[in-house]
């Protein structure tokens, strides 16, 4: 949350990181217990609510990173890539959302590979409202207008990925990726890789885990039960958007052919995070060793 194991994650082998969510301004979270395991189907239930001690910290923490200081040396071929992901407080009426998301775009943008706009958490109220039609457009054109005067100041181009949920459904999915497009296309409708989508954040579905214990709290799940709602949602991304704009893939990712699977289905890149609790840091090994095999020929 607060970038503070950059080098740590980054020790175990991954090729890219992704940390926050950050916030404009420090913030508790929802009180705890927060976190509950269900181990019988491989998943979590989070209502952690953006807890983070606020973006001047995290940008401190960033820049502590030994991996990114200048002139760092590394045994890596290609240095790992850092995404940083921004959302809005709790505090924040919604309707006031895109100032939060533009001060924490302002503050991570000379500091990131990519900036992940973090827009379906279950757990900051009204939050998923931003997935909707006129909302998602408006700000993406607020965004957008920053980030290309941010590229003029810092001299590069920053590309921005949308998190959204497993929760929606196909018209939605096709209403995101039209807007997407409108977006993250040039003039003959070929990615021009300034936008981006991950694919999927946690679900409230609780179908899967129906009469285990702590199924019914309030929270997100993750884990082996979003593994499928998430394969959908990528399927249709890529099929909507066409080859070569940016999916990201995210969802109950527990083994190598679990990675694969994700790649598969359109995926351009994983992340795990649920899996990495269950199966601990030799699944990155395992990930990215079952996709170079899948995909070296």
């Amino acid at each position: 949350k607060n970038a503070r194991c950059i080098d740590g994650l980054g020790a175990m082998g991954f090729g890219c990181v992704e940390v926050g969510t950050v916030t404009p301004r420090a913030q508790p979270g929802n009180p705890k217990p927060r976190m509950f395991r269900l181990p019988q189907a491989q998943a979590l239930i989070n209502r952690l609510g953006f807890n983070n001690d606020g973006l001047d910290a995290f940008l401190h923490h960033v820049g502590q990173a030994r991996c990114r200081q200048p002139g760092a040396t590394s045994t890596r071929q290609v240095p790992m890539r850092l995404g940083l992901n921004i959302g809005k407080n709790a505090t924040t009426p919604i309707e006031s959302a895109a100032d939060d998301y533009l001060t924490c775009l302002s503050g991570v943008y000379p500091h990131a590979d990519y900036v992940t706009v973090n827009i379906s958490s279950p757990n900051t109220q009204n939050l998923r409202a931003l997935q909707s039609d006129a909302a998602l457009d408006g700000l993406l054109d607020v965004l957008s207008q920053r980030r290309d005067a941010l590229a003029r100041e810092h001299g590069k181009h920053i590309p921005l990925f949308i998190k959204i949920a497993p929760d929606l459904d196909e018209a939605q999915v096709a209403s995101v990726a039209l807007t997407l497009r409108r977006y993250g296309c040039n003039a003959s409708g070929a990615p021009n890789h300034a936008w981006g989508v991950i694919a999927t954040n946690t679900t409230l579905d609780r179908s899967a885990v129906a009469g285990m214990a702590h199924a019914t709290e309030t929270g997100g799940l993750s884990g082996r039960p979003v593994f499928e709602k998430s394969n959908a949602v990528i399927r249709q991304l890529r099929a909507e958007l066409g080859a070569g704009f940016p999916i990201i893939g995210v969802g109950g990712i527990l083994s190598g052919q679990d990675a694969v699977a994700k790649i598969e289905c359109g995926a351009d890149l994983v992340q795990i995070y649920t899996g990495l609790i269950y199966q601990g840091p030799s699944l990155v090994q395992q990930c990215a060793s079952s996709i170079k095999n899948a995909f070296s020929a």
